[in-house]
């Protein structure tokens, strides 16, 4: 049984990880430009007319000492925003209005990209992250598996390679009549993978914003609102995390290859997570496989590296490819004969690496 199984050690483990990724205290500790994080505080001024530091702080996640403060200082300096009041006392109580100057810039700033929300952790971050998290370091055992699956009809020959296969952490292929509940036996497998990891709202890759939070998928924990006593001195983790239980997607006949890639919002200039990427710490569950709108084995050779590799490669609409961790559970669940679905040698290849 793992340590995520204990009440006690589970906690450690989220500690654990917490000092991982602090509350960042300086502009150069967020590992993001200085002109990324001046934009966001520019368009949270533009949005809002007149605003307080404690406010923009709330909105994008980053603490106003340290971080705030500084860049604010420098907008100032450069003229493009100024005090236009307060609402109480101390600095972070100051209201900030744009300048003409600012005015004119904030055009430029909201062209190229309107995201506003949570800054972005950055690239390098959540892959440190992934590899701290990953499904890989889950192992369960027979009483554990039998425990998940007590309230199912099962066959001991099922039951007993349902372990394994979670604990090689890489793909799955469930197949047998419609009916006979593949899709619930993939929702129970799912809850062996156990605990919470934390998600970041954003990561920002090559100056551009990819969201991957996604409130119809990612489920704070009952933990992330109640971690922390105001009065303690612990060190708090940095806000751009949230703290939600392991993901589960499901997708069926809607799936392209094209829900496969970056999402470019053209209206908004900043990018929606594709599935796999909001899915990574879970379970990506592609039900009723065959029926989508792609020959099977085109979503397959899309996979062929990423299954192998454990990474996955994202085009921008620059035309640079990142490299994008590829850590969860992957579940074909289909009423197809697998031998029409895919050849031989896939089978093989896999068969041998799982």
């Amino acid at each position: 049984m793992t340590v995520m199984d204990y009440a006690g050690g589970r906690d450690a483990k989220i500690r654990s990880i917490e000092r991982q990724i602090p509350e960042p205290t300086s502009l150069n500790e967020t590992e993001l430009p200085f002109r990324l994080v001046g934009d966001l505080i520019m368009k949270c001024i533009y949005q809002y007319t007149i605003i307080s530091a404690q406010k923009i702080s709330d909105i994008i996640k980053l603490p106003y000492f340290g971080v705030i403060d500084s860049v604010l200082n420098n907008l100032r300096k450069a003229e493009l925003i100024e005090v236009g009041g307060s609402e109480g006392l101390g600095d972070m109580a100051y209201q900030w209005v744009l300048t003409p100057k600012g005015r004119d810039r904030i055009k430029e700033i909201v062209e190229h990209s309107s995201y506003l929300g949570p800054a972005p952790v950055s690239l390098d971050s959540y892959r440190k992250m992934a590899k701290i998290q990953s499904i890989g370091d889950i192992k369960v055992g027979p009483s554990q598996v039998k425990s998940a699956l007590a309230d199912m009809v099962l066959g001991n020959d099922l039951i007993e390679l349902v372990g394994p296969a979670v604990n090689t952490g890489r793909s799955m292929f469930l197949y047998g009549p419609a009916g006979n509940g593949k899709t619930l036996l993939s929702e129970h497998i799912a809850t062996l993978l156990g605990g919470d990891i934390f998600i970041p709202y954003a990561v920002e890759a090559d100056g551009y914003i990819i969201k991957v939070l996604d409130p119809n998928i990612h489920v704070p924990s009952s933990d992330a609102t109640s971690r922390y006593d105001p009065n303690s001195l612990e060190k708090r983790h940095d806000a751009r995390w949230v703290l939600c239980k392991r993901p589960i997607i499901v997708v069926g006949g809607e799936l392209t290859l094209t829900s496969l890639d970056l999402i470019f919002d053209e209206v908004s200039h900043f990018y929606e997570a594709p599935f796999q990427l909001k899915a990574n710490g879970g379970m990506f569950l592609i039900d009723d496989f065959g029926r989508q709108q792609m020959r099977p084995r085109d979503l397959l050779n899309r996979w062929i590296v990423p299954l192998e590799k454990r990474m996955d490669f994202l085009t921008l609409r620059t035309g640079k490819k990142i490299e994008i961790p590829f850590d969860e559970l992957i579940v074909f669940s289909t009423n197809l004969a697998p031998r029409d679905l895919v050849d031989e040698a896939f089978f093989a290849a896999y068969s041998k690496k799982d």
